[in-house]
């Protein structure tokens, strides 16, 4: 079985980065998942009304990439998400490829508990999302 970093693996200091280019498809399955069919992503003649002239993507399916890194990267399988702060700074539209990074700012080997910075930015650097998640990371394997 494959496990993530175990607190004792950790730093502070540590990065990791997903990225993935936002296909038109990309939302309408997230659309469909979720239920959000919010206009302003699915219906172009009426988000053309709207302040940003075309059809965005959710902001949770952005918020998604973070997920990702979380669950497969830093810290990795067998992490539990507890606890996540978003801000949502720029909107993401089809074609945009998003660069999602997770850094660890804090460990609370007490409590096995990891702090950590996380944002999405575009191909152009404009940070779409900001935030901060807490996480537990995967108890060391025992040899």
């Amino acid at each position: 079985m494959i496990t993530g970093k175990s607190i004792d693996e950790l730093k502070v200091g540590d990065v990791a980065e997903f990225a993935k280019t936002v296909a038109e498809t990309d939302i309408y399955l997230y659309a469909g998942i979720t239920g959000d069919f919010n206009p302003a992503h699915v219906n172009e003649a009426y988000a053309k009304t709207t302040f940003f002239k075309t059809r965005i993507a959710h902001g949770m399916l952005t918020a998604g990439f973070i997920s990702a890194i979380i669950a497969n990267q830093l810290p990795g399988p067998g992490t539990i998400y507890l606890k996540q702060d978003l801000s949502f700074l720029a909107p993401v539209h089809m074609g945009d490829t998003i660069t999602g990074r997770v850094e660890v700012i804090e460990l609370n080997v007490e409590k096995n508990r990891v702090r950590l910075k996380t944002t999405c930015s575009n191909q152009d650097g404009v940070m779409v999302i900001s935030g901060e998640g807490l996480v537990s990371p995967p108890k060391a394997s025992k040899t």
